[in-house]
């Protein structure tokens, strides 16, 4: 793996998450999962139709089945033989000039084709008067309509929702086998983290990097364990390191990716592992460490608290999902008109956070959080979205158009 760290040239987001992608694996291993615990879980085997759905023709209405052999010119009626109720079919076969009532989802007698809505029609005893213009094979759902007995319900990679598992539980399937969790380890490192609640003495502050990470990691895909805060101490931080890389697939750090005489990450995966340390041409979050030990997948992210929330969503975010065998790892992005003024200098593509709306005419706006530092949290807590500035680009003023990419939509 190619160490960067010691170049001045600056490498793009694009090129990082190339790098990243070309070294990653899918992870291996299944496990089986009733419906009632498998959402937002990545099917490793795809679900093929057991039966033909709709499995019987079927009323799409509350109505009148009736053969479209007996439609006329002008108006008509017919004779009402009786009722399909839904789950208690009608079982005879209707005759010319007659019909049944029926009820939406009710089985299609033998000898009808059609349904007329019972709104449309004038009822006198069990005389049904139909109108002028009725129309034929209306109203009726047909077998295999929706999905075909042998068709694919649901392809390997596909991450199930809450109306996935509805179609599963239409044909019959009760249970999915879905990839195993991403086992992620993640901690902070810095001698002047304190955990909230406790006093803080003077250059200290909370560490808020945990608390952001556990709530991206936040997944039924992911199994995480919260190794807390470790100081800035070689032969501490290499210990945790080693021993979280046994028994997880992905390790994370916010803080130490940098270059300073306290940023020992490099260092010390240089010992246990390989790494590269990249300095990214974006911002914020310009310092990322990635590489891994002993078949463990390292990111060491940034520790100031933006950068840490930025760089874990372009770049870590759709590591996991590859790693968790999902194929549809491209963010929707799309343009809008920036309502504030926007400050950029070239050299970096920038990722300021932004609030997006829609007006009543349908167009995107998008207007600035607030202050785009990296320690600023109040801004991102207010943002919906990116607001993606390139690399070569200046200046934004009101009315221009810009990039927004809103949070965690993916293609």
């Amino acid at each position: 793996m190619t160490d960067l760290c010691h170049t001045q040239s600056l490498i793009s987001i694009d090129q990082a998450l190339k790098n990243i992608s070309s070294a990653l694996s899918t992870l291996t291993g299944d496990e089986m999962l009733s419906l009632h615990t498998a959402k937002d879980r990545v099917l490793s085997v795809g679900c093929t139709a057991p039966i033909d759905l709709p499995t019987f023709a079927n009323s799409a209405m509350d109505g009148y089945a009736f053969n479209s052999a007996d439609i006329q010119s002008s108006d008509f009626d017919l004779l009402q033989i009786g009722i399909s109720w839904a789950g208690r079919p009608f079982k005879k076969t209707l005759k010319r000039g007659q019909c049944v009532r029926i009820f939406t989802g009710a089985v299609l007698p033998n000898g009808a084709d059609s349904v007329i809505m019972q709104e449309q029609v004038e009822i006198s005893d069990v005389t049904i008067h139909f109108p002028t213009n009725t129309q034929a094979q209306q109203h009726t759902r047909s077998v295999g309509e929706d999905v075909r007995q042998h068709d694919c319900l649901l392809p390997a990679g596909k991450q199930l929702t809450a109306i996935d598992l509805g179609l599963l539980a239409s044909a019959g399937i009760y249970q999915v086998q879905v990839k195993r969790k991403i086992r992620i380890a993640f901690f902070s490192t810095g001698d002047e983290l304190r955990p909230v609640g406790s006093q803080l003495s003077e250059g200290q502050i909370y560490d808020s990097n945990r608390y952001t990470l556990a709530a991206l990691l936040d997944n039924p895909c992911y199994q995480v364990s919260d190794l807390g805060v470790v100081a800035d101490n070689k032969a501490m931080i290499s210990q945790c390191l080693s021993q979280a890389a046994q028994s997880h697939d992905v390790v994370i750090t916010s803080g130490g990716a940098s270059v300073g005489d306290a940023d020992y990450i490099k260092q010390i995966l240089d010992e246990i592992g390989q790494v590269a340390l990249w300095k990214l041409a974006i911002k914020p979050g310009k310092p990322l460490a990635f590489g891994h030990i002993q078949g463990c997948y390292f990111f060491g992210l940034p520790g100031n608290p933006i950068s840490v929330l930025a760089t874990f969503q372009q770049i870590v975010t759709p590591a996991l999902r590859q790693l968790s065998g999902l194929t549809n790892n491209t963010p929707i992005r799309f343009q809008a008109i920036c309502n504030s003024n926007l400050y950029k200098q070239a050299g970096r593509q920038e990722f300021q956070r932004g609030v997006l709306s829609q007006t009543d005419a349908g167009e995107f706006e998008v207007i600035s959080a607030g202050k785009q530092g990296s320690n600023i949290l109040s801004a991102s807590s207010r943002a919906n979205c990116y607001i993606i500035l390139a690399q070569a680009q200046g200046d934004v003023i009101p009315g221009e158009s810009v990039l927004v990419e809103p949070f965690n939509l993916f293609l």
